[in-house]
């Protein structure tokens, strides 16, 4: 007779694969944002403008590189032929935190810039 295949913990792929698309979709909703807030804030900021503008698509792109390599992290550690015991997996808190951290800065500072635009009308 012969053996039965080692049974797996996981999906090989598919749950990683998930969470790595939904960054790439957070990173891609952080740079298309940070696009609009240039259109949106040029009228009253001017070139000034620019600098949250490149500062939030970096953010984006390190988002995005950060998420991608987790990704890779951990899928290599998941199909590494070891035992489960002493696999490595790694949690994205530091992305989360980088992003929340982000979103709530430049959402302060557009509800900031917004109320002094309309104070200054």
């Amino acid at each position: 007779m012969s053996e039965p295949a080692p049974s797996r913990l996981f999906d090989p792929g598919m749950q990683p694969e998930r969470t790595a698309l939904a960054w790439r979709r957070t990173a891609l909703a952080m740079a298309v944002g940070s696009l609009v807030a240039l259109r949106v804030f040029s009228p009253s900021l001017g070139l000034w403008a620019v600098v949250p503008t490149v500062i939030a698509f970096a953010i984006a792109v390190a988002v995005f590189i950060a998420a991608e390599a987790r990704y890779r992290r951990n899928h290599r550690e998941l199909i590494a032929d070891r035992d489960p015991e002493t696999r490595v997996v790694l949690a994205g808190g530091a992305l989360i935190a980088l992003v929340a951290a982000a979103v709530f800065t430049f959402g302060v500072l557009a509800a900031i810039i917004l109320i002094a635009t309309e104070l200054a009308r």
